[in-house]
C-alpha cells in the first residue's frame, strides 16, 4: 500500500522534482550512514551537520571537507563516501537503469524521460543504449586509472593498501570529487601536494579529471570519431572551451605563482609546468590540488574563482555553469560586436532558446553566489572577502578547492554550502524548474514589441 502510493506521488511529479528528491533521498540516506559510530575513525560519531555535509560533497562530487576523509573516517565511512561519490558522479538514474537492465526488466516511458533529464538529450532514442556505454566508459577509464594509480603507490606503501588507496583515487578523480585519503599517510587536508612534482599520479588524476568533465555524450561522440563520423557541434564546443580555459589557465597561473615562495618560486622547472598544468586542470570542478591553495596570491584565487565558476561540460560528472554556456554567452557577444542578427559558432546557427538559457543560467548563477557570499561575509566577517568568494564559487562549482577554511566555518554558513552544493550538481536551472509552479509552456499571447535603449 505504501509503496503504491509512493508511485502514485512519483507519477505526479516532474522529471525536474524527481531529479531534486532523487539527489535529496541519496544524501539523507548518506548523512545517516556516516552519522553512525562504525563510520567514524574513532567509534564517535561525527556530528549530523558534518555528515549531512560530507555526504551532500560526495553525492554532490564536490569535495569540500569539514573532516580530513582518511583521518577522521573508519573503512566503512571511506567505503561510503566511495560508493556516494559514484552515485553522484554517474546520476542515480543511470544507476536505476543499470540495475534494471541486469534484472531483465523493461525501462519505461517515464524512466526513460528521467534518463533524458539526466543527461539533457534531446529526444527519448537512443537512452538506454546510452546508459550502457556511460557504464562501460565509467568502469573502463575508473579501472585504468585505479590500475596505474596503484602500481605507483605500491612503490610507497603495502600492496593492498595500494589497491585501494588507487580504486579510491581513480573514482575520485574521473566524477571530479576532489576527496582524497593522504591525510592518513601524510597530514590532514594535504590533497596532493606531497605529489607536486610526481609527474605519474599528476597526470593520470588530470586526465580522469579532464576524461570525466568532458560529458559521456562527447565521449560517445569520440567514439564515433573513430569510425569516421563527425563530431556535433555541442562536442566541437566542449572539445575547444575545455582546451582554451586549461590553457589560458596554465599560462596565467604560471605568470601570477612563479614568483610565489609559498608555491612555485623554490620548486625545480619539471614540478613548476607539472604543478600549474594540474591546477590549470582541477578547477574544472576536480578538487584535488598539488598547490597550498592557502598561499596562493589574491589575483590567483580571483582567477581560479572564474575558472571554477564556468567548470565542466554538461551531462559530466563536473558543476558550474558549463563550458557550453559560456562559449555560447562568447559567441553571442561576439556576433553582437560584428553586427550580426544571430549567434553563429563553427559556421553553425544556434538557436534564441539555447542563448536565453545560456544567460538565464549564467545570471541566476551569478546571482546566487553573490547572495552566498554576501550572507557568508554578514556571519564570517572576520575572514578574507576572497576566501569566502572562493568557498561559494568552489562549492557552485562542485570543485572542493578551499583556501582552508571549510573546518572553521559556523554551522549556519556550512548550511548555506550545503544548499549551494546541492544547486551546483543538480543544476541550478533543474532546481528553478522543480520549484517553478503552474509553469506556462505555450505563450498564446504576445505583447506590443517597444524598444528599450540599452549601454
Amino acid at each position: 500500500m505504501i509503496i503504491k502510493k509512493i508511485n502514485a506521488m512519483m507519477a505526479k511529479l516532474s522529471p525536474s522534482q524527481v531529479m531534486v528528491l532523487g539527489f535529496a533521498a541519496i544524501i539523507i540516506s548518506g548523512s545517516l550512514l556516516l552519522k553512525l559510530p562504525i563510520a567514524a575513525a574513532n567509534q564517535v560519531p561525527l556530528r549530523y551537520l558534518d555528515a549531512l555535509f560530507t555526504a551532500t560533497s560526495a553525492v554532490c562530487v564536490t569535495g569540500l571537507v569539514v573532516v580530513d576523509t582518511g583521518t577522521a573516517l573508519s573503512p566503512f565511512g571511506q567505503s561510503v563516501v566511495l560508493t556516494l561519490i559514484q552515485i553522484g558522479g554517474l546520476g542515480f538514474m543511470t544507476l536505476s537503469a543499470t540495475l534494471t537492465i541486469l534484472m531483465g526488466k523493461r525501462i519505461g516511458l517515464r524512466e526513460r524521460l528521467l534518463i533524458r533529464e539526466a543527461y539533457n538529450q534531446f529526444n527519448l532514442a537512443g537512452l538506454v543504449r546510452l546508459v550502457k556505454q556511460v557504464v562501460k566508459v565509467t568502469i573502463l577509464c575508473e579501472g585504468i586509472g585505479a590500475l596505474l594509480l596503484a602500481l605507483r603507490f605500491s612503490q610507497q606503501m603495502p600492496k593492498k593498501q595500494a589497491v585501494l588507496y588507487g580504486i579510491f583515487h581513480s573514482v575520485s578523480a574521473f566524477c571530479n570529487a576532489g576527496f582524497d585519503l593522504f591525510g592518513r599517510i601524510y597530514a590532514p587536508f594535504s590533497s596532493l601536494t606531497t605529489y607536486a612534482g610526481d609527474w605519474w599520479v599528476s597526470l593520470v588524476i588530470a586526465f580522469l579529471i579532464i576524461i570525466g568533465g568532458l560529458g559521456f555524450p562527447v565521449l560517445m561522440d569520440l567514439k564515433g570519431r573513430l569510425s569516421g563520423k563527425k563530431l556535433s557541434l555541442h562536442s566541437k564546443m566542449v572539445l575547444v572551451g575545455t582546451a582554451f580555459l586549461i590553457g589560458l589557465g596554465f599560462f596565467v597561473i604560471l605568470l601570477l605563482e612563479i614568483n610565489n615562495p609559498g608555491t612555485l618560486e623554490n620548486k625545480p622547472v619539471a614540478t613548476k609546468i607539472i604543478s600549474t598544468f594540474f591546477q590549470a586542470v582541477t578547477p574544472r570542478t576536480a578538487g584535488f590540488n598539488s598547490l597550498p591553495i592557502g598561499e596562493m596570491r589574491d589575483s590567483t584565487l580571483f582567477f581560479i574563482i572564474m575558472l571554477m565558476f564556468i567548470g565542466a561540460s554538461p551531462s559530466s560528472t563536473g558543476g558550474g555553469i558549463k563550458t557550453t554556456t559560456f562559449t555560447t554567452i562568447l559567441a553571442t557577444v561576439w556576433s553582437v560586436i560584428k553586427g550580426k542578427q544571430e549567434t553563429e559558432v563553427f559556421k553553425r546557427r544556434l538557436s534564441n532558446e539555447v542563448v536565453l538559457k545560456a544567460i538565464t543560467i549564467t545570471v541566476i548563477s551569478i546571482g546566487l553566489v553573490a547572495l552566498i557570499t554576501l550572507l557568508l561575509s554578514v556571519t564570517e566577517g572576520v575572514l578574507p572577502f576572497v576566501d569566502l568568494l572562493f568557498e561559494v564559487t568552489s562549492a557552485f562549482g562542485t570543485v572542493g578547492l578551499s583556501t582552508g577554511i571549510t573546518p572553521i566555518l559556523s554551522g549556519f554558513s556550512k548550511a548555506l554550502l550545503i544548499a549551494t552544493m546541492f544547486s551546483g550538481r543538480v543544476g541550478l536551472f533543474t532546481v528553478v524548474l522543480a520549484l517553478a509552479q503552474n509553469r506556462q509552456k505555450n505563450e498564446s499571447v504576445r505583447y506590443i514589441q517597444e524598444k528599450v535603449i540599452i549601454g
